[in-house]
């Protein structure tokens, strides 16, 4: 029998086996579809470790119907979507977002690579090296290393001791035996009965259940395996892991014999656990000066084992710290043990819940699902709970050192009063703040000119909505002031969240953006909270004092992709940067852009505005970029493994220009990839993409080698753009047609994403484009011809816009300008 645990999620076990979980839910833009399998890296024979990862790397290299051309990957980027896949201990999961009318398309494509990959010695043999590449880049960065020495601490039997990634060495692709296995593997465990399909969006159920249906016809059927059970996590009785290196702290909390419910009861758990709320753990660390962070997650969970992960960014050297912490940790477990039933925190941890499920997108519920994520802690949730604090704490803290207290409520999770007015200073008023009331600018019916302009490029018929705030300084801001500012933005940012809206604040050479995205209700309350901390007096902070310890290196292309980001904007002479709150907002100036706000909101924001630091200023424009055709920067990072990041704007700021370049970017997509992953086998991180930058449009490419050093890179990128106008010229006329149409649909403002449409709207806005910008967009889009679009790919060749490479090794030489 179907089983409803909520009226717009829908679970049932179809006819072949398969599970599947149905969620209607009329707010989405977008469809998601998450496919788990009951099988991962810990169920393969023993003789071929990395097995259930490789074979979920071949199950993208295409199929006799749909070609890697034509598969899920292509299709999915060729429609603006996401997709991705991952293996686990215990299940492999494949997952992708796409829009409504495209949807079925994917899943038909899912259902196929799962079915009837090819499997084929050519493309084991490409791909192993792929997966040996990633292996390598894995190995050596630093997150990876440190996961590896974690789990040093567990009994050498267990699973996660062992080694599961897969590389040259393992796969043993000549040996009839693996031959075998592979393909056993695959007929037993990609099967209906194995898998559970978790589909979301705005659908009815019935529609839903018909692609459910469609895709189970493609399935072989089967029986339901057996996951033997894995031994102990811990021997000798140990209770506890603790791993310490450069100033950050691990512990490792093993679990055994967990009841049903366990799940949810360390989620519960962890979200108390880490909270910096007043008289809780954390608050009692950082008071005390031991601990500036603290993270919990349960990094494996199978078969009644869990693993409680307490991550610590420790603000003391001092040796004791790590036992004093430990001791923090067991007194507050008492204490939160001794509370009968936790009925405030049950109630406000279900507020939580339905909050999550208002504001995350298709994919994110499709995944919340596919795990059976619990709305609530039940009362099966709450006798797991008391079961992992019993083996947690055995025995009861009976008196406490310190004065605990659980979680105060979250003030955004519920109605609230607006933001105070703020009163203006005497002999201001709001024109000389540049803060017109939005009713008389609507009612003038002219563009808004005050400091913050209003956007009405997207229908304000949902519950979200965006504000950015962006601040040119009069000097770049010191680092240490700047992470001091993040650090007490990071509570604020926490309740945020939990409350629905997504809280940043960056910066880009001599400019600090806010950005707030989401709910209506709690905005403009967050937006008065964010103001008040970032303009709160605060000693002189020196700069890098603010750190708490030096970051673990980042693999190299994620470095590149962060300095890239993070890059100073161009021009401006260097000034002293200021240090202090004051000297920081002295000379500021701002502006702005909201959308997707109601009237009620804009008011609210409005009045809320009063206390933005800087001067108005509705004349703020980018700096212009300087004028250099071949730009190299050398960026310090790992030597392991070389990479590179290759730019390329368009040649003018002219929306026809970024229409080519769009569409430009969407049909080299999957032969980029196919060349230098596939083909050229360069390495794991292999990838092209459009990129808009302080208002510059361009094209992003982006390799990271294990052999290839960054002038070999460039010039593999370079002999793939010299023959790219001759493969455009190939394309078929339907290919043309369909990509052109679908990168038209992306702009449509009724299925953009807020989020998503802030972001591009902001861009517009650097580069000075209308109002108009998405609609004027996908008239150009729609407008281009083939010759256009060759025409731009010569252009991009001929480096007409001009190329910049962010690099870890030297360049070539002429005609490039290299800076360190």
């Amino acid at each position: 029998m179907p089983a409803l645990n909520h009226p717009s999620h829908h679970l049932e076990t179809l006819a072949n086996g398969l599970r599947v979980s149905l969620r209607h839910a009329p707010h989405l833009k977008r469809c998601a579809a998450v496919l788990r399998v009951a099988a991962g890296s810990h169920d393969v024979p023993l003789a071929w470790p990395g097995l259930a990862h490789f074979l979920e790397h071949l199950l993208f290299l295409g199929t006799e119907r749909f070609p890697a051309e034509q598969g899920l990957m292509a299709y999915v980027r060729a429609q603006g979507g996401q997709l991705n896949a991952k293996t686990c201990e215990r299940s492999t999961e494949f997952f992708f977002e796409l829009p409504l009318s495209t949807f079925a398309g994917g899943l038909e494509r899912l259902g196929d690579m799962l079915a009837r990959p090819r499997l084929t010695l050519e493309d084991q043999r490409r791909e192993r090296e792929v997966l040996h590449a990633e292996f390598i880049a894995w190995s050596r960065d630093a997150a990876a290393q440190r996961q590896f020495a974690l789990f040093d601490g567990l009994c050498a039997t267990h699973p996660l001791r062992a080694f599961h990634a897969g590389n040259r060495y393992s796969l043993n692709l000549a040996n009839p035996a693996f031959q075998q296995a592979l393909r056993q593997f695959h007929r037993d465990v990609y099967q209906s009965a194995q898998m559970t399909l978790s589909l979301a969006g705005p659908q009815p159920l019935v529609r839903l259940r018909e692609l459910a249906e469609r895709f189970s016809a493609d399935l072989p059927k089967g029986q339901r395996l057996e996951q033997g059970s894995p031994p102990a996590l811990m021997c000798n009785g140990a209770q506890s892991y603790q791993y310490l290196k450069a100033q950050r702290l691990d512990l490792l909390l093993p679990l055994e014999r967990l009841p049903e419910g366990a799940a949810s009861a360390l989620d519960f758990l962890s979200t108390w656990l880490q909270s910096a709320k007043p008289g809780g753990l954390l608050a009692e660390l950082q008071q005390r000066r031991l601990a500036h962070s603290l993270k919990a997650a349960t990094p494996y969970q199978f078969a009644g084992q869990a693993l409680l992960h307490l991550e610590l960014d420790l603000s003391s050297e001092a040796p004791t710290a790590p036992t004093q912490i430990r001791e923090l940790l067991k007194e507050w477990l008492g204490f939160f043990s001794a509370q009968a039933d936790w009925p405030g925190l049950r109630a406000e941890y279900a507020l939580l819940q339905q909050r999550q499920h208002r504001i995350v997108g298709a994919l994110e519920l499709a995944r919340r699902d596919s795990r059976q994520a619990a709305d609530e802690l039940d009362e099966q949730a709450l006798d797991a709970l008391k079961h992992v604090l019993k083996q947690l704490q055995p025995q009861a803290v009976e008196h406490f050192g310190n004065d605990w207290q659980l979680p105060a409520a979250n003030p955004f999770l519920r109605s609230m009063a607006e933001a105070p007015r703020a009163g203006l200073i005497r002999g201001q008023t709001s024109a000389h703040r540049g803060l017109r009331t939005f009713a008389q600018d609507r009612s003038r019916g002219r563009r808004e000119s005050s400091a913050l302009n209003i956007s009405q490029a997207l229908p304000v018929n949902g519950d979200e909505g965006a504000l950015m705030l962006r601040w040119r300084l009069a000097a770049p801001a010191a680092a240490g002031l700047h992470a001091r500012l993040l650090r007490d933005l990071a509570p604020l940012r926490s309740d945020a969240r939990q409350a629905g809206v997504e809280l940043s604040f960056s910066t880009c050479g001599q400019d600090l953006l806010l950005k707030l995205s989401g709910l209506h209700q709690p905005l403009p309350a967050v937006l008065h909270q964010a103001l008040s901390v970032l303009t709160r007096p605060h000693e002189t902070c020196a700069p890098g004092s603010e750190r708490p310890h030096d970051e673990a290196p980042l693999m190299p292309i994620r470095q590149l992709l962060r300095d890239f980001t993070e890059q100073p904007c161009p021009g401006g002479a260097p000034s002293p940067a200021p240090e202090t709150r004051q000297a920081l907002w002295a000379g500021a100036r701002w502006d702005g852009l909201a959308l997707a706000l109601p009237s009620t909101v804009q008011d609210a924001v409005s009045r809320a505005l009063h206390a933005v630091p800087g001067t108005a200023d509705a004349s703020l424009c980018q700096p212009a970029s300087p004028r250099v055709s071949y730009h190299w920067q050398r960026l310090p990072a790992d030597a392991s493994e070389h990479a590179l990041l290759l730019f390329c704007p368009t040649p003018t700021a002219h929306l026809e220009d970024e229409a080519a370049w769009r569409l430009l970017g969407q049909l080299c997509q999957t032969p980029f990839y196919q060349r230098l992953r596939v083909e050229l086998q360069l390495g794991y991180a292999v990838f092209s993409t459009l990129r808009q930058r302080n208002g510059q449009t361009g094209l992003l490419f982006g390799v990271q080698s294990p052999s290839a050093t960054p002038t070999q890179i460039l010039q593999h990128l370079e002999t793939f753009l010299q023959r790219l106008p001759e493969q455009l010229q190939a394309l078929a006329e339907h290919t043309w047609t369909d990509q052109q149409r679908a990168l038209a649909c992306q702009f449509q403002s009724e299925f953009l994403p807020v989020d998503q449409a802030a972001d591009l709207l902001w861009q517009a806005k650097l580069a000075g484009h209308p109002s108009d910008y998405l609609q004027q967009l996908q008239v150009h889009i729609n407008a281009l011809c083939p010759a256009a679009v060759t025409q731009a790919a010569e252009s991009l060749m001929a480096a007409a816009g001009g190329w910049q490479v962010l690099a870890t090794g030297p360049g070539p030489g002429s005609p490039w300008q290299e800076t360190v």
